[in-house]
């Protein structure tokens, strides 16, 4: 940051997205952090209007769904051991 509050972009970053000399990048408050963005990047969702945003919303649960399905969750007892089994091989505590 500079005296007259100039941000340089590192070479590699500036290259990766495109940005070049004069171009105007956005900042957009993110909670606690500042998320900087390029000129080729879309508007922001919360921009858009409410048929866009909702076709977004329904793209990612949809993506949600296909996570959710391709996620597999073992039994309890498909591991090998059972809880019991741990309190038994360690022994007893002394009373």
């Amino acid at each position: 940051m500079t005296s007259k509050l100039q941000v340089t972009v590192p070479k590699a970053v500036a290259d990766r997205y495109g940005i070049r000399p004069g171009d105007e990048i956005r900042f957009e408050e993110a909670g606690d952090v500042i998320r900087v963005v390029p000129p080729s990047a879309p508007a922001r969702p919360e921009l858009a209007d409410v048929a866009t945003r909702l076709a977004l919303f329904d793209a990612a649960t949809e993506r949600q769904r296909h996570r959710e399905a391709a996620t597999t969750f073992e039994r309890a007892g498909s591991r090998g051991w059972t809880r019991d089994e741990l309190y038994e091989r360690g022994g007893r505590l002394a009373d």
